[in-house]
Order: structure tokens, then sequence, then C-alpha cells
């Protein structure tokens, strides 16, 4: 298999038409047809059904369909790395409000020893090549690689003792919110505040505005606030990257997702 057969495959996927891949390569279309044909063979499968306007795919060619532009995306960034001398792999990496520093902190002393060429843009919110996010923040079209488990915790303003007797702060448009409901009981009907992050609701809980539920890893970075167990319920969250399928054409994206899922995330927290 070569990158000429690939990117005869790539092409005809991408237009569903023989026609329109052959100009897009400056092929003629017997040349095209006859390079699709030798990869069929090579890999023992079909992968395009002819139609009466163009082609349909296979699931054969939906499998391999990723992983030829993720081959070829890696050779075209070999080619520069050579011919420009630019050994750094770089990456944007979107980092989303409720993910606490030392998640952060991991992710890049792991990211650095997986692939130590690395240079990380971080930036706020959803956007870069992939976020660390909770695979709640998933977007229907992502894919999701865990990194760490952070159990939820009871915050409490400092000082304010296990049985005292406050409000809650809730969080009415996060993920958690409706498996939150059974535990806050009747209280949930006359909360303290809402708050529009999880951070937030934190804040306000070292403000002494009342209790609330959160991460722990979260709860333990936000001064002014005691943690205690959930009791009777059992919460956690998983903390990952979160990425597109294009986004692996990026060689620096594809690799880093590649050893990470091989690595053991330092520092995971553990319900």
């Amino acid at each position: 298999m070569d990158s000429r057969q690939l990117k005869a495959f790539v092409a005809v996927f991408e237009e569903r038409n023989i026609t329109l891949a052959a100009r897009r390569l400056h092929l003629s279309q017997p040349a095209l047809s006859g390079t699709i044909k030798s990869l069929e063979d090579m890999l023992g499968t079909q992968l395009f059904t002819r139609q009466a306007r163009g082609v349909a795919v296979t699931e054969d060619a939906r499998v391999l369909y990723p992983q030829a532009r993720r081959i070829l995306s890696q050779t075209d960034s070999m080619t520069h790395q050579f011919r420009h001398g630019s050994p750094a792999s770089r990456v944007e990496i979107g980092v989303e409000a409720d993910i606490a520093g030392q998640d952060i902190v991991a992710f890049m002393h792991a990211a650095r020893e997986v692939v130590p060429a690395l240079f990380v843009s971080v930036l706020e919110g959803c956007h870069g090549d992939a976020r660390l996010a909770t695979e709640d923040e998933r977007c229907e079209d992502e894919l999701f690689l865990p990194l760490s488990v952070d159990p939820y915790v009871l915050a409490m303003p400092a000082g304010s003792g296990a049985d005292a007797a406050l409000p809650w702060i809730v969080c009415p448009n996060h993920p958690t919110h409706q498996r939150l409901l059974p535990f806050y009981g009747a209280a949930a009907n006359t909360p303290a505040a809402h708050a529009g992050s999880l951070r937030l609701a934190l804040a306000l809980t070292a403000a002494g505005a009342g209790l609330c539920v959160a991460p722990e890893s979260l709860a333990r970075s936000q001064a002014g606030v005691e943690i205690r167990p959930l009791d009777g319920l059992e919460m956690s969250r998983r903390v990952g990257l979160c990425y597109a399928v294009q986004s692996l054409d990026k060689s620096a994206v594809a690799t880093l997702v590649e050893r990470l899922g091989e690595h053991a995330f330092p520092g995971t927290h553990t319900a």
C-alpha cells in the first residue's frame, strides 16, 4: 500500500464520484479506477460500489478512511519537517472552564513524556485541535480519550461544621444537575443560588453562601472550602481529550492520542 493508492482512495471517498476524483488528482478515470482496484485486491475487500450516479462507500471503506487520512497527514508532516527543519510537533489544546489546574499539569507532563518534542498552545474554551474536557462535554461528532477519573464530593464553607444546615448552590445547566436532584431532595426547590459553572459554585461556597457538589480536583483547588464524601451517592466524572476524527489528520494530534491511550496518566483521581 502506498501514498498514491491512499490519495486515490481518499479522493473517491470524499467526492463519491470517479470522474470528480480523477479531475481532483489530475488522472484519467481508467488510471484512477485501476489504482482503486489494486488497493482493493491488496486489502482483499471491496471499498466502493458503483451506482447510477457516482459510487457508494462500503463499511470497510468507512473504517479505512480515517486511517488513510492520518497516514497521509503523517507523511506530509514528515516531509515538511525535514524540508523546513522544524523538529517540534505543535498542537493547540482548548481547556474547558471546569477543568482543574492539576489536570492541566498532569496532562502536560504526560503529553511531553509520550511526545518529547511537543509544543503545546493552551487556549481557553472550545478551541484548538483537541479539548481537555469531561466526557459530558463531548460533542456529538467527537471522540473521547479518557485520561483520569475524578470523584464528586460535598463542598462546604471552611469552618461551617459538618452539621451546618446550609442551602444548596446548584448548577441547573450542568449535565450532572438532573442526576443530583434526588440527592438534594426538597431543598432543591429553595437553593441559595444558581451558578453557571462548578467553579463558580465553589466560589459561592467559599463565600459562605451554601453547600455544593463538585469534583474533588476542583474543590481541593478552591481556598475557603472543606470537602466531605457524598453520603449515599457515588458519582464521578471522566476527564480526557475530546477531538474530531478530522483532527487526526494532524500528525502531532494523531501521535499524541495514540500514545496517551497507551500511557498510564499520572495523578489519576480514583473514586
